[in-house]
């Protein structure tokens, strides 16, 4: 077993680098994503010995680790692009962050006995992650201190429902006879010359559009590092605010100067780290707790999207927001930015590209607090 804990370090790397090669080179590997493929690699090395259930190098990614990885995702949200979405994409967003909320709540209070003790920690986690995307259910995850094996199963269940809520969100429009290219009239679209254009936004977790310069990484790391430092600070002299919401308001309000803005390569580093993160919480994972919990994990994650689906499709519908604005909406609330990217161009709503990455990127920003006032609502109702 390797016990070495700058030995491990190098085995989590490696493991990232294949995940990503096979999701990049192999169809099947593509459709679970490098998250839980890198989860699925460090569990197996784990559970066959050779890597420790418990090092320290666990300890740093969970950690520090974790909360780089959220302060490098933040610094790319620009709140002013947001604005720029429009009042029905916005109003459509609004309504499936509720609808998750609402789903995430009922599905913990009926699935309780099944999950455990834990429930209350998944319902914000799910609540986060339904609302904007995989960096809030880390970021709740290490706020919670939920266990390996739970972190795990949400993440296998996470993977599963949001691919099954893409295709379903596909067809959506085309059983209600709505698929047509185009879109109305009342989605203003962002002006691509005077902002980034939507590869860009689609590829800013995976590869640096312009060149990286090496002041921006020096800049970039000075900030993130300081952020999660002072949020540390406030979290431990203002208990009252968790230090993961200390750490969201400081970076998004540090992102929003222009200098900061300017900066590349902020979300690729805190990618990476966040895979590096993931594949440490799969080394920490025992298959057979994992199996034990999946079901009613799985179960817990689709009650969650149904009662969000309900929301967005039933509610949207009564107040007049299209089919298309809806249905891209609730893929930057299910997936983020770049699953509403994909479904706004699969079905050729060319006019919401933008405003759908812009309210997924919002679903960055407002996760962790909504996933944060739910589930100490949920904690409140199960522990009395």
């Amino acid at each position: 077993m390797i016990s070495d804990p700058v030995a491990i370090l190098v085995v989590l790397a490696a493991i990232v680098y294949v995940a990503l090669r096979l999701e990049r080179r192999f169809v099947l590997f593509r459709s679970l994503g490098g998250a839980l493929v890198a989860i699925l690699l460090a569990m197996v090395l784990s559970n066959s010995g050779i890597l420790p259930g418990n090092s320290p190098t666990y300890e740093f990614l969970v950690t520090w680790g974790v909360s780089l990885a959220v302060a490098f995702i933040l610094l790319s949200v620009d709140l002013r692009s947001i604005v720029q979405a429009g009042p029905k994409m916005l109003a459509a967003f609004g309504i499936g962050a509720a609808g998750t909320a609402v789903g995430a709540t009922t599905a913990g209070l009926l699935l309780h006995g099944l999950v455990g003790p834990e429930t209350w920690k998944l319902t914000g986690q799910f609540t986060g992650t339904y609302t904007g995307g995989g960096a809030n259910f880390a970021a709740l995850g290490q706020a919670f201190e939920t266990s390996s094996d739970v972190f795990s199963a949400g993440v296998a269940a996470d993977v599963a429902v949001t691919a099954i809520w893409m295709a379903t969100c596909l067809a959506v429009p085309v059983l209600l006879g709505h698929a047509r290219k185009g879109a109305d009239d009342d989605h203003p679209a962002l002006d691509k010359s005077d902002g980034e254009r939507p590869e860009t936004l689609e590829h800013q977790l995976h590869s640096s559009v312009r060149p990286l310069p090496i002041s921006d990484v020096a800049a970039l790391v000075t900030i993130a590092v300081g952020s999660v430092w002072v949020s540390q600070q406030l979290g431990n002299r203002l208990p009252m605010l968790p230090e993961v919401l200390w750490l969201t308001t400081i970076v998004l309000l540090l992102a929003q100067v222009p200098a900061v803005k300017k900066m590349v390569g902020g979300a690729v580093m805190g990618n990476y780290l966040l895979l590096l993160f993931l594949a440490s919480n799969g080394a920490q994972s025992v298959i057979a707790n994992i199996y034990r919990v999946g079901p009613a994990v799985f179960y817990f994650a689709v009650g969650t999207v149904a009662v969000h689906g309900l929301f967005i499709f039933g509610i949207g519908r009564l107040v007049g927001i299209d089919l298309g604005t809806l249905a891209v909406a609730s893929q930057a609330n299910v997936g983020g930015p770049a699953s509403a990217l994909a479904m706004a161009s699969a079905r050729g709503y060319g006019d919401r590209v933008l405003p759908g990455v812009a309210v997924g990127l919002l679903g960055y920003a407002v996760g962790n607090y909504s996933g944060f006032v739910v589930a100490s609502f949920v904690r409140g109702l199960l522990l009395g």
